[in-house]
């Protein structure tokens, strides 16, 4: 119960009271963050970044000067990788007492890549602010929430399915919890873009492709949203779960593409 309150009253925090967090604090968070594996097995480097030191802004924050930012090199599932392990460095932060949001379009990434010295072959999907929330939201930032209906999600039957995607899945299913804290996940603009098949003692997990995510270069942003829900599955479980790659050859909608398949263990 404790986890499913932590994800469920989680929210993301644009603006900061203007505290400077203990170095202490934020060096330990780096630390967690360099020893978060993915299911993947590729790794991330981090680093923290300072704002005004570094020449780097974003118009949707303001209280703080510090990020945290990660980049990989690009290869296949990169997307999910980093997605699983930066909401798993997000929460842990949250626990320390910090906020954190994730900013993928809304900062200036030229300046932002140059501090974290990303090669051609590197990408820095997203970063976050580090710092203590205000007690009162900018107009902004509320309006933002507002504009993407942040506190809303799709229903479980809309996301959730037993078997295939013909039913949904119910909600007495012993899956329940781990999937609520599924479908509390955040999103970009709050797309939800996971679905995900039940089937005996597997989830499959799938992409609802959206227009506009993905760039030039085949990168998917709403892969990243996939590895998200994957870590907060595996989150529900405490993290004894496995992996795999294995498409069932399910049926899917038009637009529905599979990922990747959790069982637990």
């Amino acid at each position: 119960m404790r986890i499913q309150e932590q994800i469920r009253t989680r929210r993301s925090v644009r603006s900061f009271d203007g505290r400077k967090g203990e170095a202490e604090t934020l060096q330990e968070i780096l630390r967690f963050a360099e020893g978060v594996e993915t299911p993947y097995g590729l790794p991330i480097e981090w680093r923290l970044l300072d704002a005004k030191s570094q020449g780097l802004s974003s118009p949707v924050i303001t209280g703080t000067d510090c990020f945290i930012a990660g980049k990989l090199r690009r290869a296949p599932h990169a997307e999910e990788a980093f997605g699983y392990a930066f909401e798993k460095l997000v929460l842990y932060a949250e626990s320390m007492g910090l906020g954190t949001t994730w900013i993928a379009g809304t900062m200036d990434r030229p300046a932002f890549e140059k501090a974290m010295e990303l090669a051609h072959d590197e990408a820095m999907p997203c970063v976050s602010p580090l710092g203590y929330p205000a007690d009162k939201m900018s107009l902004r930032e509320t309006l933002m929430r507002k504009g993407i209906k942040a506190d809303t999600r799709l229903d479980f039957g809309e996301l959730f399915f037993d078997g295939g995607f013909e039913k949904p899945l119910n909600e007495s299913s012993p899956w329940r919890d781990a999937l609520e804290m599924v479908r509390w996940a955040p999103s970009a603009v709050n797309k939800q873009p996971w679905r995900v098949v039940v089937e005996g003692s597997k989830a499959h997990f799938y992409e609802k492709k959206s227009k506009g995510y993905v760039d030039a270069s085949g990168w998917d942003l709403q892969k990243v949203d996939i590895g998200i829900a994957l870590y907060h599955f595996a989150y529900g479980l405490d993290e004894n779960v496995r992996l795999t790659i294995a498409d069932p050859g399910l049926t899917a909608p038009e637009g529905t593409a599979y990922i990747a398949t959790m069982a637990a263990l």
